[in-house]
């Protein structure tokens, strides 16, 4: 990948950049941001650069066998690890669809990783195994005469045995060896391994450099300005937003579920539409709850259920620039606003992040599921602290 190619980003392919040139090159590098800004295309563009025979001040040349190598991610000294399902596995049997969801693709997430293996209801993880392939492969003699680049993406998915044998690694690096982390949560790695790698924060992309990508694909200038607001810095997130498939509109569709439900049982007086409406919450938190749904599915939700709550709070200011919706997520907001406030916004973000973070350690999704529900029915009927 060469560096023109990444959207944005121009600070950190300078600092890059200029790193080669001046011939400091780190062991270990972690690329730390949220998601869909380009931080592993610029790991890749950075590995294509280091190793590049005739790169120019701004970038590779693109031409020579060793670029062309890395443009089909198949050069010999460009190592993948990534998450994957199955503990008696290692990345080497799933390059070809890593390399296809790379270079079609682009920008994805462990969502999109997870559909093309098809395994939207497990989670994957770094196990032990591959560290063994990590050591094989680094003991190998690089096959030019530049670097040996180990690509780890999403390191915070590697269990503590794999973790302890990276830090050896990075404590005792093999000569012209680079390790590249893409990370999106750094802090879940070990302290000692943040201790050895030098960290390059990705920023947020501008709202400016999103709408101009999204117009250059096609897509009509004033909805791109909106769009790439709402995105929030990520160019993914945007994508996410045109592309508006079932999957976004049902993450709504949950949300109002949910919502209307426990207002239902916590406010009406009618015993007849309070069960009912709780006996769809026990419905409701049970096709949450489903295997098949999987947990990055479950985490994703939570996540945008703590982004409407934010937008709707945001709403009662009356501030339309502060507020990153759609029309259809708008169209609901117009009559649910005034429901989340300075009595209950704190406490409904606290549940909804305890519940992500109680996925994300594998808890009982039906218990965690239902037990939110029944957090949400206290909660929406509070009233707001200044009236």
């Amino acid at each position: 990948m060469l560096f023109r190619e990444i959207i944005g980003q121009e600070a950190t392919k300078q600092q890059l950049r200029q790193a080669v040139r001046e011939g400091r090159i780190p062991h270990a590098q972690l690329f730390a941001g949220i998601s869909g800004i380009g931080k592993l295309q610029l790991a890749l563009a950075y590995a294509q650069y280091l190793n590049c025979p005739h790169r120019t001040e701004e970038d590779s040349c693109g031409v020579c066998p060793t670029c062309l190598q890395f443009e089909r991610l198949q050069h010999p000294d460009l190592h993948f690890v990534f998450p994957i399902v199955g503990s008696d596995e290692t990345c080497d049997n799933f390059l070809a669809p890593w390399r296809e969801i790379i270079l079609t693709k682009h920008y994805f997430d462990l969502e999109d990783w997870h559909r093309a293996l098809g395994v939207e209801s497990k989670q994957s993880m770094i196990y032990e195994k591959e560290s063994g392939e990590i050591i094989r492969k680094l003991s190998l003699k690089p096959y030019g005469e530049g670097y040996k680049v180990m690509i780890i993406w999403q390191p915070e998915k590697m269990n503590t045995t794999t973790s302890n044998k990276l830090l050896k690694l990075l404590e005792e690096p093999p000569a012209r060896t680079v390790f590249l982390l893409v990370s999106e949560h750094p802090e879940q790695l070990l302290s000692t391994i943040q201790s050895r790698v030098q960290t390059i924060r990705v920023p947020r992309l501008e709202n400016e450099t999103i709408a101009k990508a999204l117009q250059s694909k096609g897509v009509d200038p004033a909805y791109a300005d909106d769009i790439a607001r709402i995105a929030n810095g990520s160019y993914l997130a945007a994508l996410r937003k045109i592309d508006e498939t079932e999957e976004n509109q049902q993450e709504l569709l949950d949300f109002i579920a949910l919502f209307r439900d426990a207002y239902t049982v916590g406010v009406l007086s009618d015993p007849t539409k309070k069960f009912e409406s709780l006996k769809k919450l026990r419905a409701w938190s049970l096709a949450m709850a489903d295997s098949k749904v999987g947990r990055e599915r479950q985490k994703h939700f939570l996540q945008y259920a703590q982004q409407q709550v934010r937008e709707n709070y945001i709403r009662n200011f009356n501030q339309p620039a502060l507020n990153y919706q759609v029309p259809a997520e708008h169209k609901f907001s117009d009559k649910f606003a005034p429901f989340i406030h300075d009595g209950n916004v704190e406490a409904i973000m606290k549940q909804l992040d305890l519940a992500e973070r109680q996925i994300e350690q594998n808890g009982n999704a039906k218990v965690i599921f239902f037990d939110l529900c029944l957090q949400m029915i206290v909660l929406i009927k509070k009233k707001p602290l200044h009236q």
